[in-house]
This record gives structure tokens, sequence and C-alpha cells, in this order.
């Protein structure tokens, strides 16, 4: 393997393992023992969640082709996937705020170890099966434990401010650090140790079960809406009604549906971008790679919200930044004449893009815990779980279609379309800025019985 990779993993550990050692009074939070114990207990699950995540994800495309599907045939198993949690996951993961965020979180156990044993099946139906569950497990994931979350955080009288110690560090292990081992383990089960690539979702299905089995035993419950007469429509309706009301709810689900739709197709097209000519690239050390860079990132946000700078504030510079470094291919194609020779090692051009594709995914450690932030300042408790599914309707749908069309357009046409709806939410994150501080000032204004007019 180049000695390039290396330098870039290496100079990121670095980088990395400094932030974390180097952290001044200015970046640590004085919290209490009870917090500290609630946010472990909370940490640990949430990894325990995302390893079942994370390990099976190198392995769903190539066990598909070890059963003899090509590519349109697995193209429809993941379109099923996110349709699945368009449609299903959006009914399943709202009812969390009527049923329980406790009992959302143990459904989510349980639909993706399902999803895990149809691995085993051969048949293109049992697998179909597998996909819907695992999409109704996803918007479970992305919406029940972080509501429930919020509301026990709330509910046992902690900090609000505290609530950022605990989203930053759940993305820094969760999203970060599992991931990175997640993928060794998989492929030391899979590969090294012979199991084949069914073992890694047998793994992922005892990691789930280990989690559920905590839930079980130490989390209480908590609601949304606790009213009798609130069936799943009224749900539905009190959640639109919320998101047409309030600008700000709005603006932060347009926000969140461009960047994680962004994030999405960046998924999909990284490998064809560093690899146009059948380049021989390392596609695990990579992605661990990339999985540094989200530490990164998320390093880096909890030392912005430990010093309390404004969210609103800083995320439109990392919009912005995101913007540029997935237009690098479009650039990239221009100004670095292609290699016509096929195979070999990653081109001058591949280095550059990898080197923005880190930058992006130190990006994208930074907006998870700072759209947490967000959603626990503007999203009413009482809708919160159907509020954060309806957001994930537009994204569902937005990777659907680029999944059905992604051999429709060149890749530099892709790259260019998520650079665009990055700006576009940078401009909508000022926005949401400008509504905010409006909003707070009108509240100030209220609270101290002044009448003046206020200036937006």
């Amino acid at each position: 393997m180049e000695v390039f990779y290396y330098l870039v993993f290496g100079g990121l550990a670095a980088v990395v393992a400094g932030l974390e050692l180097g952290k001044s009074g200015k970046d640590r939070v004085a919290t209490t023992s009870a917090f500290n114990a609630f946010k472990n207990n909370y940490i640990l699950v949430y990894s325990l969640m995302m390893s079942g995540d994370w390990l099976q994800g190198p392995y769903v495309y190539y066990l598909y082709s070890q059963y003899g599907f090509d590519k349109g045939d697995i193209g429809r198993l993941f379109i099923a996937g996110f349709g699945s949690s368009m449609l299903f996951g959006t009914i399943v993961g709202s009812l969390a705020d009527k049923q329980g965020r406790k009992r959302a979180c143990i459904t989510y156990c349980i639909s993706y170890i399902l999803s895990c044993i149809t691995k085993h099946s051969p048949e293109y139906k049992i697998l179909m099966i597998g996909r819907v569950l695992g999409g109704i497990a996803t918007s479970l994931l992305f919406s029940a434990f972080e509501s429930w979350l919020v509301a026990e955080h709330n509910k046992r009288g902690f900090d609000p401010q505290w609530l950022s110690i605990t989203f930053s560090k759940a993305i820094f292990l969760g999203n970060g650090l599992v991931a990175i081992i997640a993928g060794l383990f998989a492929n030391l089960l899979a590969d090294n140790l012979g199991f084949g690539p069914v073992a890694p979702f047998d793994a992922a299905a005892c990691f789930l079960a280990i989690g559920m089995a905590i839930i079980l035993s130490s989390w209480s419950e908590n609601y949304g809406d606790t009213s009798d007469n609130k069936d799943l429509i009224a749900q539905f309706k009190v959640a639109a009604k919320a998101i047409a009301s309030d600008e700000k709810i709005a603006l932060l689900g347009a926000i969140q549906s461009l960047f994680e739709g962004s994030m999405y197709t960046f998924v999909f097209l990284w490998t064809p971008a560093l690899s146009p000519n059948d380049e021989e690239i390392p596609h695990g050390f990579i992605f661990a790679t990339f999985m540094l860079s989200s530490m990164l990132g998320s390093s880096i946000a909890s030392r912005l919200l430990a010093r309390k700078l404004k969210v609103e504030g800083y995320m439109q510079i990392v919009f912005s930044i995101s913007a540029f470094t997935l237009f690098l291919p479009v650039v990239t194609n221009f100004l670095v004449p292609p290699s016509s020779v096929k195979g070999g090692g990653i081109s001058f051009g591949g280095c550059l893009q990898l080197l923005g594709f880190c930058i992006f995914e130190s990006c994208v450690g930074i907006f998870w815990p700072s759209i947490m932030k967000m959603r626990s300042q503007y999203i009413p408790e009482e809708a919160r779980s159907t509020i954060m599914n309806f957001f994930r309707i537009p994204l569902n749908l937005f990777v659907c279609v680029v999944l059905y069309n992604v051999n429709a357009f060149p890749i530099t046409v892709m790259f260019g379309m998520c650079a665009i709806f990055l700006f576009m939410a940078a401009i909508l994150q000022r926005r949401l800025m400008v509504v905010s501080d409006l909003h707070r000032s009108t509240k100030a204004v209220e609270m101290t019985g002044e009448d003046e007019p206020l200036n937006p």
C-alpha cells in the first residue's frame, strides 16, 4: 500500500490525539457524578447500537453479490431499504412519541436482529424483507434514541448545556472509534478467520442483543404527548403544524435533508471518484481514514460547544467548507488530466480528492453533535420523534432517486449537485441564525416589559 495513505492516516491520528490530550479548562465542563453515570450509560448503549450498524456496512453489497445477484438486483434491495425507512419507518418512528421512546429503542434492536438473520438466506424475497426491516430500524436509530436522551436528560433536571457533552462523546465514539474497530473486526471474522461474509451480521446481532439487555434493565420509559385522544394521524397533524407554523423547525429540517442527502450520495460516489480507471485502492483503509476524520470533527465540535459558541454561526462555515470539498472532484477533473492507463495506484487527482474527502468527513463529525444540539433547542418535546422522522422523508426520497439514476449522470454532475445542496444549506443556516436571534430578542423584550418595536 502506498505511503500516501499511511501519511494521511498518521497525520489525522496525531491531530485527533493532540486535540483530545490538549484540552484545557475552557474545553471541559464541570458536571456531577449523577450526570456522568447517565451519560456513560447512554454512550455505552449508543456505541453498541452503532456497532451493530457499522459491522454490516462493509459486507452488505459483497454478500448480495456472493449470492449471485447483479448490480440491478442489489440496487433494488438498497432502494427497498431507503423506501422502507421513508414509508414504514416514519410511521413506526412516530409511534415512539405516543407508545414510548424506550419501547421504540427495543423495537430497533429486534428489527435489526431479524434483518441480520435474513442474511443467512440466499432467497431474494427473504433478503428484501430484511432490507425493509433494516429501513425501519434505521429510522428508529436516528430518532428514538436521541428523543429518549433529550427527554430523560431534562426529566432528571440536568443542565441543558450538558446535552452537548453527551452528543459529542456519542458521535466521537459511536460514529468514529466504534466504526473503525467494527470495520476491522468484520474483516477479521469474514476474511482472516474464514467465517464468510455472513459472520459480521451474526456479530452485529449479538451486539444489538447486549445493548437491548442494557436498555431493558437500566432505562426508564418516557413519552412525547401523553394525551389519550391523539391517534397516529393526529400525531402527524401536530408535527406538520409545528413545522408549518415555526420557521426555525422548517429551516432545520431543510438543512438536515440537504446535508444528509449529500452525505449519503457521497457514500455511493467516493469509490468511483478515487478509482475512475480501476485503480487499486485500499477501500477498508480509506474507510477507516474517513472515520478518523469524523472523529477529528466531533473532537472539534466538543470544543466549540464547550466554549458555548453559537451553533447557528459556525455551522455556516462548516456547510460552506463541505460544499467546496465536494466540488473538488469537478475542479480536479478539469485541472488535472485524467490518466488513460487502467489499474495501477491512485492518481495525483485522486490524492487531492482524498484529502478533500477527509475534510468533508471532518465536517460530518462536526455536523452530528451540532444538529443534535439545534434539534434539542427547536423541536417541541411532544412530537420530537415524529418531527425527526418527517425530516427523513425528503432525505430518503432523494437517496432513492439518486440510487435509481446513479448511472444516468456523470460523476462530476452528481458531485456538483451535492455541492449546490451544501451551499444552499449554508444559506438556510444563515437564515436560521437571523430568525433565532430575532426570536430571542422578542422574548427578551417581552420579559423586560419593553414595548418598543424591534428592527430586524
